[in-house]
């Protein structure tokens, strides 16, 4: 029995060192906001991500986003790994004195490890900020995640 968990242990860890484009990733972003965050693909070019995270802007907030991505492979050629070009549409959450909602776009490259169940990203995420009232919206970050 010990052994067939730890072969079943070693068979989903070696199956998630090669689907860095599949599956579910958890880790951190880093910027505005900085915080949690989490990828999960819904198709081999697709993905939704989103954050739970605090935006240090004015008096400082929760931020929660979710965002639909588009993935181009063909872009950027890398002798090791993939590089990726992503863009997509979301939507942000801000929980400070007034509750905030708007749109992001973001945009951004990701570095996805050979060998290895990490993906590397930056991305900047202009917007339009809805509520309390519309003004522009400007994030971003560097983050990393590991893939389950």
């Amino acid at each position: 029995m010990k052994k067939l968990f730890l072969v079943s242990i070693i068979a989903l860890f070696s199956l998630g060192l090669f689907a860095q484009d599949s599956g579910f990733g958890l880790g951190a972003i880093f910027g505005e906001p900085t915080g949690l965050s989490a990828k999960v693909w819904t198709s081999e070019n697709t993905a939704i991500d989103g954050a739970v995270a605090w935006s240090f802007a004015g008096a400082g907030f929760l931020h929660l986003h979710a965002d639909f991505l588009f993935h181009n492979y063909d872009l950027i050629s890398v002798s090791e790994g993939k590089l990726l070009l992503y863009f997509g549409i979301g939507a942000f959450v801000n929980f400070a004195s007034e509750l905030g909602l708007g749109i992001r776009v973001p945009i951004g490259l990701a570095y996805q490890f050979e060998g290895a169940p990490l993906e590397i990203f930056a991305e900047i995420a202009p917007g339009l900020s809805l509520l309390p009232g519309t003004d522009f919206y400007f994030g971003g970050g560097i983050g990393i995640r590991y893939y389950f």
